[in-house]
């Protein structure tokens, strides 16, 4: 080989060294695509989510919308095998979850409530002066003392009974029927009672000094004489409340009230007395609702033969009612968010899934269940709050009730970052970044304001960060927050 050829043979293979690495660089630093479909495991991805928002789903990974940290991918696995979400068994015992079935009982369909002893208002004797006269005594007794029939509480002295009296026994001493038939009837005008009368008749003397005694046995409600007081006819002196019977008031909440029927049966039980049990009936609802605890007042009265039912006891109510067969689950096992009601359902292979339920009486920590249900599921009823945050997160719709409406779901918010260009009440101008979601690439462009009350503090030059919908009035924004530089 000459010199010549020599030269040209190193010339062609510098080229085709060069040429051979250009190549093998363009293969080396080529792009990778992105892991829309699959993860680094291998695993089928069907989604990019944020921990934070579940429910707003994502085609790409990255960084969140809404926090500074990256979106998490929802693997193909973690949604086989059924609806709701699988817990770890290990993870589960360190929860205490425990399970409860649903099951067919009974409860009872009257109501509870609470009340307080009252005296019964039907039941007062009202003790009033019959003539004009002095308190020459009082018996020493006092307001809310209890005494018994007949029971004497104060002396009067009354003058005109005197000379009434002397005028009767003379008639009487002269034999005319007629005239000592009128003269009696004269002692009796004047208020006498017949009992005093005859007692005149007998001793045949004046006796102008009266007894004032209680007509029943009861307790004193008031009592208004002091010795040596001045009274005058008709003058009222106490009044006695009978004990024999008293009054329950049962303070029912307003929903209620409608179940509540007159004359239905109703059971008590005191903490003064524990174990023991008394029953009475409703006598009355009163018409008019305490404004403060939203209830009605349901009188009942109750039987007191021994008077140990005193007023201002406490008592816990029971209304009437036989008991009625009922889909019941444990109270404890039961949601409530405020919106709806829910259960977290037990399903094979250590799955939970939420469910919404509508519930109805609730008794000895038992609640009806009317509808969302079946008889022999499982439910959840330790630990279901732990459980519900864990489906939350995944994601997961609480299964609906059968045949109800289902709920319209929230429209997708798209977000993005842009400058104020101008802003108005109803509308603000953006000059925005791409939103790939929807394939919208940097532009400038109004929009609507959901609400004016997001343009506060905004003014124009401001960087903003923004999540709109598409509704068919155009483009909205429903979210703005200063956006960090």
């Amino acid at each position: 080989m000459t010199r010549g050829q020599a030269l040209v043979a190193g010339v062609g293979g510098i080229v085709l060294a060069a040429a051979v690495g250009f190549g093998l660089g363009r293969v080396t630093n080529a792009p990778r695509p992105p892991q829309t479909s699959a993860g680094q495991s291998g695993r089928q991805v069907l989604y990019w989510y944020d921990p934070m928002y579940p429910a707003q789903h994502f085609d790409r990974p990255g960084k969140s919308p809404f926090m500074d940290m990256q979106l998490q991918p929802k693997y193909a696995g973690q949604a086989s095998g059924g609806a709701g979400v699988q817990i770890d068994p290990a993870k589960i015992q360190n929860l205490g979850v425990r399970l409860a079935t649903v099951e067919r009982g009974t409860l009872p369909s009257g109501i509870a409530a609470t009340g307080m002893i009252d005296f019964d208002g039907r039941d007062v004797a009202v003790v009033q002066a019959r003539a004009a006269g002095f308190v020459q005594r009082v018996y020493g007794h006092a307001p809310a003392d209890v005494v018994g029939a007949g029971a004497p509480l104060a002396d009067l002295l009354i003058p005109d009974w005197a000379g009434a009296q002397g005028e009767y026994l003379a008639v009487r001493r002269t034999g005319d029927s007629a005239l000592i038939r009128a003269a009696r009837e004269r002692l009796q005008l004047l208020g006498m009672p017949p009992s005093l009368i005859d007692v005149v008749e007998r001793n045949g003397r004046v006796r102008n000094v009266v007894t004032i005694s209680a007509p029943v046995g009861g307790a004193i409600k008031t009592l208004g004489v002091r010795a040596g007081m001045a009274v005058t006819a008709g003058q009222t002196l106490a009044e006695v409340t009978g004990l024999s019977r008293v009054w329950l008031n049962a303070a029912v909440p307003e929903a209620m009230a409608g179940q509540i029927r007159l004359g239905g049966s109703a059971t008590a039980k005191l903490t003064a007395y524990p174990g023991e049990v008394f029953t009475g009936r409703v006598t009355a609802i009163l018409p008019q609702a305490q404004a403060e605890s939203r209830t009605l007042t349901a009188r009942i009265e109750l039987p007191n033969p021994r008077g140990r039912l005193r007023p201002g006891m406490f008592a816990d109510v029971q209304f009437g009612g036989a008991p009625q067969p009922a889909l019941l689950v444990p109270s404890e096992a039961v949601i409530r968010t405020g919106k709806r009601t829910l259960v977290m359902l037990a399903q094979s292979g250590g799955r939970f899934q939420p469910a919404e339920i509508q519930t109805g009486r609730e008794a000895d920590g038992r609640t009806e269940v009317r509808a969302g249900l079946s008889e022999g599921e499982k439910v959840v009823a330790s630990g279901q709050f732990l459980l519900d945050s864990e489906t939350s997160l995944s994601g997961l719709q609480a299964r609906p009730i059968a045949g109800a409406a289902p709920a319209k779901a929230a429209p997708a918010l798209y977000e993005s970052r842009g400058r104020v260009e101008q802003i108005t009440p109803t509308s603000v101008t953006l000059s925005h970044e791409p939103v790939p979601a929807i394939g919208w690439p940097a532009m400038t462009m109004q929009f609507r304001l959901a609400d004016p009350s997001l343009a506060k503090g905004v003014k124009v030059g401001d960087r903003v960060a923004f999540g709109f919908d598409q509704p068919p009035a155009g483009p909205t924004v429903r979210r703005m927050t200063p956006a960090a530089p």
